[in-house]
C-alpha cells in the first residue's frame, strides 16, 4: 500500500492547473491597465459571455466567495432587506456572519439535503406579504441558493425555472453561489450555463475551487448591475488594483480544448473520478453513503474503528455524527486528483 497522502479534504487545497499556470506564466512580462481595465480581463469576459450565450452580459472579477457575497448582497439589496437561504447555505454557516456585518439579515429557511423546498419557500413569502405587520420586519429583497450545494445536491432545471417564478412573483433577486459551479455543471443532466444566465438575476463562477489561484467572476446576465459597480466594489475593499491576475486565469479556464471551455473540462474530470470514487467506497469498502451527491463532493458513513487508519492515508473531512459508532465524512476530489489517487484507495 503507497503510504503516500491522499488528499480529498477539499477542492482548494492545491496549487494552479497547469493551463492557468502556463498561461500566468507567458503573459507575465505584458503591462497592461489595472482595475479590471486589461485586455486578459476584456477577453475573459467575452468569453464568458459566449459561454453563457448572455451578450449582455456585465462581469466583475473579486478573490474569493465569502467575499464575493458579502460584497454583492450588500451591492445590490436596500439597506432594510434580507436575503433568504437554506439553513445549511453557506452565507448561514460558514462565513463568519459576512453578510450580516455589512447589515443584512440572513433569513434561514429548512434545508432538505441542502436545497430549499420550493412550496415552503413560496409559503413563507405569501405569509410575510400577507402579513399586516411586515413593515417592522426584514423585508426579503433576495434568494441565495448555491450550485451544487453544500451537500453536493442539486437544483434540476424545473426546479430553478419554478425558483426563478417565485422570485419574479415576490420581486426578490435570484442569486447563485457558484463557486462550485465547474463540479455542478458537470453532474446536472440539463442546467448550463446558458439556462443559468436566463433564470438567475446573478450569479458566480468560482474559479478558487475550480483550477484556479483564486478569483470569482461575478456575472449579471442581463446587463442588470447596479450603477457604478467599481465604486461599490471598492467600498467593500474588494477591488482589485492588479485584476489582471484574476482575468488572465479566467481567459484561460474559458479558453476552449477540443471544442470546450477548459472550465468545463475541469468539472467533468473531477465528477468522473467521484463517481468511481463511490464505487470503490460502496462495493469495495463497504461504506453506504450519507447522501446520495452525483458532485464531485462524496459523503459516506464511516464506522469510527476505521477512522484512524484511513486518516494515515486519506485526507478527508468529518461531517457529522451519525450514530455511537459511525461518522458521515466528506471526501471531495477536484481538477487536481488523479486516477492513480483514486485506483490507489482501491487497495486499502
Amino acid at each position: 500500500m503507497s503510504k503516500t497522502m491522499i488528499h480529498l479534504e477539499s477542492d482548494y487545497n492545491n496549487g494552479v492547473h497547469e493551463a492557468v499556470l502556463r498561461h500566468f506564466l507567458d503573459t507575465n512580462d505584458e503591462r497592461t491597465q489595472s482595475y479590471g481595465d486589461d485586455r486578459f480581463s476584456e477577453q475573459a469576459r467575452a468569453l464568458i459571455r459566449e459561454a453563457c450565450e448572455a451578450p449582455d452580459a456585465q462581469i466583475w472579477f473579486l478573490a474569493g466567495g465569502t467575499q464575493t457575497n458579502a460584497t454583492i448582497i450588500d451591492c445590490v439589496l436596500q439597506p432594510y432587506e434580507g436575503v433568504l437561504c437554506a439553513e445549511t447555505a453557506h452565507i448561514n454557516v460558514h462565513e463568519a456572519g459576512a453578510v450580516e456585518f455589512t447589515g443584512h439579515k440572513v433569513i434561514a429557511l429548512p434545508a432538505h439535503e441542502g436545497k430549499l423546498d420550493l412550496v415552503e419557500l413560496q409559503t413563507w413569502l405569501k405569509a410575510y406579504f400577507a402579513d399586516e405587520t411586515a413593515e417592522h420586519m426584514v423585508r426579503p429583497g433576495m434568494v441565495y441558493i448555491t450550485f451544487p450545494t453544500e451537500l453536493g445536491t442539486l437544483y434540476t432545471a424545473e426546479e430553478l425555472t419554478v425558483l426563478h417564478d417565485i422570485c419574479q412573483e415576490y420581486g426578490l433577486l435570484l442569486y447563485v453561489d457558484g463557486a462550485r459551479l465547474a463540479y455542478g455543471l458537470a453532474a446536472s443532466t440539463d442546467v448550463t450555463l446558458p439556462l443559468l444566465a436566463q433564470l438567475a438575476d446573478i450569479f458566480y463562477i468560482g474559479g478558487t475551487k475550480c483550477g484556479a489561484f483564486c478569483g470569482e467572476a461575478v456575472v449579471f446576465p442581463k446587463g442588470n448591475a447596479p450603477a457604478h459597480m467599481l465604486s461599490r466594489i471598492k467600498r467593500h475593499g474588494a477591488l482589485l488594483a492588479k485584476s489582471r491576475v484574476v482575468g488572465v486565469q479566467f481567459e484561460a479556464l474559458f479558453s476552449k480544448v477540443e471544442g470546450n471551455p477548459l472550465y468545463l473540462q475541469i468539472g467533468s474530470q473531477a465528477v468522473m473520478l467521484a463517481m468511481r470514487l463511490r464505487s470503490i467506497f460502496v462495493d469495495c469498502l463497504g461504506y453506504p453513503p450519507f447522501i446520495d451527491s452525483p458532485t464531485n463532493q462524496q459523503f459516506y458513513v464511516i464506522p469510527n474503528a476505521a477512522l484512524e487508519r484511513l486518516r494515515q492515508f486519506i485526507g478527508f473531512e468529518v461531517w457529522c455524527p451519525v450514530d455511537d459508532t459511525h461518522t458521515a465524512c466528506r471526501f471531495v476530489t477536484s481538477w487536481a486528483t488523479t486516477e492513480e489517487e483514486v485506483e490507489e484507495i482501491r487497495k486499502m
